[in-house]
This record gives C-alpha cells, sequence and structure tokens, in this order.
C-alpha cells in the first residue's frame, strides 16, 4: 500500500507542474495590460515602468514563471491588483464559502441519488424506476441558473422561508449559514444526484444479476440482507471515485451558483478577479482549484484501493 500511494504522490509532480505552466501561460494570452489596471487613472509612463519592474513584468515570461513559481512553492501568490492585499489571504476568505456550499451539494446528492439509484434496480420496471429516471433526466437536463431562479422565486419571494441572496458564516450562526446555503447547495447537487442516481442503479442491476446474489438468495437470505449486505457493497465501489470527482467539479462549478446567490465564495472571487484583469488573483484561485481537484482524485484511488485491493498492482 505505502508503495502504491508513494507512486501516485509522485505522479501528481508532474501533473502539477503542467497544470502550473498552462495557467501562467492561458494568463499570458489574455488581453490587458496589468500595469495599466494597476496606474488606474495614472498613465504616466515614468509610474507605469515603476510597476513593471516592481512587478518583474519587464521580464520575458519564462523568468517571471520562475519567480511566480518560487512564490507558490513558499505559499505566496502574489498580491491582488484590486484589493491591494496578498492572494492567498483572499483565498483563505473565500475557499472555506465555497468548500462549505459543495460539502452541503455532495451531501444532498448522496442522501438523494444513491437510494434513488438503488430503489429503481431493486424495482426495475416499476413506477418507482419510472420515477427515479425522469427525476435523473430532469436533473441533468435542468440549467443551474433557471432552478436558481425558480427556488428564489418560491422559497424567497413567495413563502418567505429563505433569504434570497448573501451568506452567513458558520461560526456567527450556523442556523442562518444553512439557510443561507441550501438554496444554492441544492442547486449543485442536483445534477450531481441525478448523475449519481443514473451510475447506482447501472451498478445495482449488473450485481443483481451476478451469480454470487443468486448463491445468497438460494441459501434462504432475506432480499434485505442480499441488497444491504452483499449487492450494494460492491455496487458502490466505483461511486466512490465518482462522488470524490464530483467533489472537485463543484469546487469550479460553484461560479454562476455563487452569482445567482451573491455568495462570496471562490467562483465569485474568481469572476471578480477576470473582470478587474486581476491576474494575481486569478491564478492564484485556478492553481488552488486545480490542485484540490487532483488531491480529491489521489483520495478517490486510495479509497477505491482500499475497498478493492487487487488494483494495488
Amino acid at each position: 500500500m505505502l508503495n502504491f500511494l508513494a507512486r501516485r504522490v509522485l505522479q501528481l509532480i508532474p501533473t502539477l507542474f503542467f497544470v502550473s505552466v498552462l495557467i501562467f501561460s492561458l494568463q499570458q494570452l489574455l488581453p490587458g495590460d496589468p500595469a495599466l489596471v494597476m496606474a488606474g487613472e495614472e498613465r504616466d509612463p515614468d509610474v507605469i515602468a515603476q510597476i513593471r519592474q516592481q512587478y518583474r513584468l519587464d521580464q520575458p515570461v519564462p523568468v517571471q514563471y520562475v519567480y511566480w513559481m518560487k512564490g507558490v512553492l513558499s505559499g505566496d501568490f502574489g498580491e491582488s491588483l484590486r484589493n491591494k492585499v496578498p492572494v492567498r489571504e483572499l483565498i483563505a476568505q473565500k475557499l472555506p464559502v465555497t468548500m462549505q456550499l459543495a460539502s452541503m451539494a455532495i451531501v444532498i446528492a448522496f442522501l438523494v441519488g444513491i437510494p434513488a439509484g438503488i430503489i429503481s434496480a431493486v424495482k426495475k420496471g416499476t413506477a418507482w424506476d419510472y420515477g427515479a429516471n425522469f427525476f435523473a433526466l430532469w436533473g441533468i437536463s435542468t440549467p443551474n441558473f433557471w432552478l436558481g431562479i425558480m427556488l428564489i422565486f418560491l422559497f424567497s419571494i413567495k413563502l418567505g422561508w429563505l433569504p434570497a441572496s448573501g451568506y452567513v458564516p458558520l461560526t456567527e450562526n450556523w442556523r442562518a449559514s444553512i439557510a443561507s446555503t441550501i438554496m444554492p447547495a441544492f442547486v449543485l447537487g442536483n445534477a450531481i444526484a441525478a448523475i449519481l442516481m443514473r451510475h447506482t442503479r447501472s451498478a445495482m442491476l449488473q450485481v443483481l444479476e451476478s451469480d454470487y446474489v443468486r448463491t445468497a438468495r438460494a441459501k434462504g437470505l432475506s432480499e434485505r440482507s442480499v441488497i444491504l449486505k452483499h449487492a450494494m457493497r460492491n455496487a458502490l465501489t466505483p461511486i466512490i471515485t465518482l462522488g470524490a470527482l464530483e467533489l472537485g467539479t463543484l469546487l469550479s462549478g460553484a461560479v454562476l451558483t455563487e452569482q445567482i446567490f451573491s455568495i462570496p465564495g471562490f467562483g465569485k472571487l474568481i469572476v471578480d478577479a477576470v473582470f478587474n484583469r486581476d491576474y494575481a488573483v486569478v491564478q492564484g484561485v485556478v492553481l488552488t482549484t486545480a490542485t484540490i481537484y487532483i488531491t480529491l482524485n489521489l483520495i478517490a484511488d486510495i479509497a477505491y484501493v482500499l475497498v478493492n485491493p487487487r488494483l494495488r498492482a
């Protein structure tokens, strides 16, 4: 197991290096001059030249990349051009908000998608099966922005149960925090629940037709025992990987949802940074998101191997 873990960790190094080069290179291709943005209304050539020298913008791109990576490796992502604060402070403020949102979304997706998939497979061809498949099709097809607007209209404007926008930190008031994030979490978790339902149903149908399940039934075990102890355990193994990867996708996919509900998370941070050409923030946020995604992929691989030791080779 240690050899497998060491091998997978070593594989992350070239991946992260490639991702960092890609992020920095694409950033250079974007229109706009950071020096002009920092100079603001002051377009004095001397001031602009001083800014270029201070932030090494007058250096060749490879040299800029080396200085940027040296800072990143020491935890310094640079300084926000707009807010004049270190990028790592902005990331530290915004990341927990998006992580809370993504965690709630993945919990909703698991609580809805997996039971629906199991019931659909066990009751194949019944009204339960058709209902679950309709739910999955609806979940995958529904745009997040439309669902978000409909939820705001129903639960905020008509019923007045939930706030339409804004965010309350968990540390201030956990009830108000959940109330402020439950709708965007449902919007994010909706499509993932549908995907999990489809995968769970397919895996369960395959397992239920296997020989060992027929043997368990032939031994006289109850249907509940066969499904919960024998079929479900094997069927849900690939769902572990899928769930971890979807959690990583949520971090990057929360951009639109956070804008709709005015949630001050990673998504809103990167949108504001792009519009303000705050390149240091964009680089820091994208690199952090990519690192989290790759790390979650590693965790999923480890969990998968723990469940199925034959994959260690």
